[in-house]
């Protein structure tokens, strides 16, 4: 049998095997991130080498960025213009302040310890660690122990500022000779990877959108067609941008808020669905997060397992200071002045877990030939792993130790408190803990 066989039994078979005990598995400190990922590393070269980025590397590239890609686009169209401006001083300070903040804490603290890499390279490891998962802190950012506005927050977060951080990205990259954008230099690519896309974005997100919603007043369209429609747009917004040589990912991103919005904007008259949460996204999430979670397994398998063999102290102190440093830091200056107390704003910084936009960005630079591929890409391995570990064995504790402290707060302080702010719960946040996004 192929080795791509196996792989495909392997992926498979762990799959079957979480999924069967998977609302078991939600209540304990073992998380979905961590199973897919510690199962990646036994496939790897580094145990039974099934699967390799040598003689995978198409087939784990495309499904890869195919993860990111749905994952970027059902994130966008899932969060209201309400969310932001419903308690949205708690998400636009952490998407305002806190995520360029973290750009440059990453970028800066990068200096003194990953030596070898140019001005440039540490940038795009600032960048690269920046965005957040939500899908590996799931328990603490839907526990309905926790305040809504705080689990809003870090919701519309999460699902923002993987889409916000692609303009830093690109542009450190045109700025590093030999790359596909540097022969645009800045400006083309602020033009293609930016503009370009952010256009081509809308026009596929809006009509999609206007077309969806005509069919379904003429009652043209099934359920399961509508569907479908979610993962056609995805693809065709971001081939269309590579095609132009921009940047698929910011294409998607937008196609994602411009196709949610018209949704909501013309609603279709005597339609029951429009009433309650429409389910015309739920298949492309459930695959978003099924491909997130083997996207995982093979990050175990081709980035971390041979990471483990040669790791410094310098990266292993760097993917520490990425956690807790570069994240909390940020985030406690975007929330000075927000009324919060102290445990809130921990909460929220220590909550930032780092995973699928991190490694498929990585793999860009990968495929990009950048100088200092082989450091930068050990630091977002031993930076992700961490995160999957550490953030995986606390979310469930902390969510309960923090919640708790909130009912005890809020019931023995005669001021109300601003965690408690009424805010209208969106309905991602109803979603089972057990699921995999």
């Amino acid at each position: 049998m192929s080795s791509g066989a196996w792989t495909v039994v392997a992926v498979a078979a762990v799959t079957t095997a979480y999924a069967l005990g998977s609302r078991r598995l939600s209540t304990t400190p073992v998380s979905s991130a961590m199973v897919f990922t510690g199962c990646g590393i036994l496939i790897g070269p580094a145990v039974l080498d099934l699967v390799g980025i040598g003689h995978d590397a198409a087939p784990l590239t495309a499904l890869l960025e195919a993860a990111l890609t749905l994952v970027l686009f059902t994130d966008a169209m899932t969060v209201r213009r309400g969310d932001l401006a419903t308690g949205g001083f708690l998400p636009g300070r952490l998407l305002g302040i806190g995520l360029p903040l973290s750009i440059a804490a990453g970028w800066l603290l990068a200096w003194p310890l990953l030596p070898g890499l140019t001005a440039w390279e540490l940038a795009l490891v600032g960048a690269i660690l920046a965005p957040t998962d939500a899908a590996l802190g799931k328990s603490a950012m839907s526990d309905p122990r926790v305040p809504v506005l705080v689990r809003q927050g870090l919701n519309v977060e999460s699902g923002l500022n993987d889409g916000m951080v692609l303009p830093f990205f690109v542009i450190f990259l045109a700025a590093i000779p030999g790359t596909s954008y540097a022969h645009e230099g800045v400006a083309g690519t602020f033009w293609r990877a930016l503009l370009l896309s952010t256009a081509l974005g809308v026009l596929v997100g809006g009509c999609g959108g206007r077309l969806l919603q005509a069919a379904r007043g003429h009652g043209w369209v099934t359920r399961q067609w509508r569907e479908v429609l979610v993962l056609a747009l995805a693809a065709v917004s971001y081939e269309l941008a590579v095609i132009t040589d921009g940047s698929g990912f910011i294409a998607a991103w937008v196609a994602g808020f411009a196709f949610g919005y018209v949704l909501r904007r013309f609603p279709v008259a005597d339609d029951s669905e429009q009433r309650n949460r429409d389910d015309t996204p739920e298949f492309a999430e459930n695959l978003a997060g099924l491909l997130a979670s083997v996207s995982l397994m093979l990050f175990g398998a081709v980035l971390l397992g041979p990471t483990l063999q040669h790791l410094t102290w310098k990266i292993m102190v760097y993917a520490a200071l990425s956690l807790t440093v570069v994240r909390m830091v940020p985030v406690a200056v975007s929330l000075l002045g927000s009324g919060l107390r102290p445990p809130t704003v921990a909460y929220i910084g220590w909550f930032g877990p780092r995973g699928l936009a991190s490694v498929v960005l990585a793999l860009l630079v990968v495929e990009e030939h950048v100088p200092g591929t082989e450091t930068m890409g050990r630091v977002v391995a031993a930076t992700v792993a961490l995160s999957v570990l550490l953030h995986g064995v606390s979310a469930v504790a902390l969510a309960d130790r923090y919640g708790a402290w909130f009912r005890r707060t809020a019931a023995g302080d005669g001021r109300e408190l601003r965690e408690g702010a009424a805010v209208p719960e969106s309905p991602a946040l109803s979603a089972e803990p057990g699921a995999t996004r």
